[in-house]
Order: structure tokens, then sequence, then C-alpha cells
């Protein structure tokens, strides 16, 4: 599985490791990413997800998972959180 947030989309970088000479190689810049089990309160049920400890923080700000994917857009999020998005949606409207 690639190396991105299931939430926020965040993922690898690239960049340059720089010497005090000045001689540039290049580098990559990992995301912090974590497994975690979260819970739905619509689905009554838990989530598992590779996330970013930025995007975790911000599940938390917004109070929970249900209200973070409601906000999220569609293109930022992966084929999973997209579904459960929908299955959020299906809950809520009944």
């Amino acid at each position: 599985m690639a190396r991105r947030c299931e939430l926020s989309g965040k993922g690898v970088m690239t960049g340059n490791n720089v010497s005090h000479a000045l001689n540039r190689t290049r580098r990559r810049f990992l995301p912090n990413l974590c497994n975690v089990t979260l819970m739905s309160e619509a689905l009554e049920r838990s989530v598992k997800l590779k996330v970013s400890a930025h995007a975790l923080r911000t599940v938390e700000h917004r109070g929970g998972l249900d209200a973070y994917l409601l906000k999220a857009k569609d293109s930022e999020l992966s084929k999973r959180a997209l579904g459960v998005k929908q299955e959020i949606k299906a809950a809520l409207a009944s």
C-alpha cells in the first residue's frame, strides 16, 4: 500500500540533503503515518485507516470521524474512506 494518508491525502515529498559544503543529494520526506482504529458514531462501529498524525489531530479537533469525513473533499479521501463517507451519509439520512 502506498505511503499516503487515507484522510488528508498527504504523501511522500522529495528534496535535497544539503551538506556543509553545499553538496546536494536527493532524499525523501515520509509522512508520519499511523495505523489507527477510529469509531464512527453514525455507523456504531470502528473503522481501520492509515492516517497521518496531522490528520488524526484534525479528526479530534473537528469532533470525530463522522464530522471530519462529512467536511472533507472527496478528491483527498482514499477509496476506503470514500466508502465510509457514503455509509455515514446514508445512515444519517435514514
